[in-house]
């Protein structure tokens, strides 16, 4: 495996394919994060709140784009992490994780990360700044 040292701007990271979003994951995040919102879990209260149906918590689709990082925590860590939400992520959607290098410092790396859909549509899109411990 590649070194993030190496890597020359416009080096992408290793895509990530994410298994369908599934009721099940979202009801385990809402345990975990403490966001029991209904819009998340229950298909009744999301089309009471005028959605289609139940849709993904941003914060789970988020957290989610950490795992391209996760084979370099032996290099270093994200000390910035920056995103904005584009679109919703429903029930059975496929997320693609995706990192590309924008910038070099001596100890930093910047990424441009973003989220997709099965349709290609942006669901959420930021930055993260990667410190090198060396």
């Amino acid at each position: 495996m590649r070194r993030l040292e190496t890597f020359q701007i416009g080096d992408s990271l290793d895509e990530i394919q994410l298994d369908a979003v599934t009721r099940i994951d979202l009801i385990k995040y809402a345990g975990a994060s403490g966001d029991y919102n209904p819009i998340h879990t229950i298909d009744e209260e999301a089309h009471k709140a005028g959605l289609p149906g139940i849709i993904a918590h941003g914060m789970w689709t988020m957290g989610n784009l950490a795992k391209l990082f996760t084979p370099y925590y032996e290099e270093g860590f994200i000390k910035t992490y920056s995103i904005r939400f584009r679109n919703m992520v429903f029930l059975n959607d496929v997320i693609t994780l995706q990192a590309t290098l924008k910038g070099v410092d001596e100890k930093k790396r910047t990424f441009q990360v973003v989220a997709v859909n099965q349709d290609k549509k942006e669901v959420i899109k930021g930055s993260v700044i990667y410190q090198l411990y060396k």
